[in-house]
């Protein structure tokens, strides 16, 4: 079943429909409900590499839905830590709990001020509401 509509004060936003939960030097990312929303039920999600970097701004991987495949866009930049393996396994997971079993990857951060460039909760509200 699908998550219900949220976006959570304590996370951090990028207008590119991106999430990062920060703790310390270290973002854990993932997509917003609006954008799991917009793509539909997830059937794939391509990772990178743990060791990779990602970088602000750039594709850092895709999902595909039902309805189309979008490129993941990361809202840090830094070094790939982690992949969420039960989101490679279960796509879906993502439509489920965007902000928690459906996390996507976790960063070391290496973009000094990049945190500052990103949208409260309430910003991104707004972006969506112009759209």
């Amino acid at each position: 079943m699908a998550a219900s509509e949220s976006y959570p004060d304590e996370l951090l936003y990028h207008s590119e429909h991106d999430w990062a939960r920060i703790d310390g030097d270290e973002a854990t990312l993932g997509v917003t409900w609006f954008a799991q929303d917009a793509l539909g039920e997830l059937v794939h999600y391509e990772a990178p590499d743990i060791g990779s970097t990602v970088a602000k701004d750039a594709s850092y991987g895709e999902v595909e839905s039902v309805k189309a495949v979008s490129d993941l866009i990361s809202p840090l930049s830094g070094e790939v830590l982690e992949v969420n393996q039960k989101v490679v396994d279960a796509p879906e997971t993502v439509n489920e709990d965007p902000y928690g079993d459906g996390w996507l990857i976790r960063i070391r951060m290496s973009g000094a001020g990049e945190r500052d460039q990103l949208l409260s909760a309430a910003e991104y509200r707004k972006v969506l509401e112009d759209a």
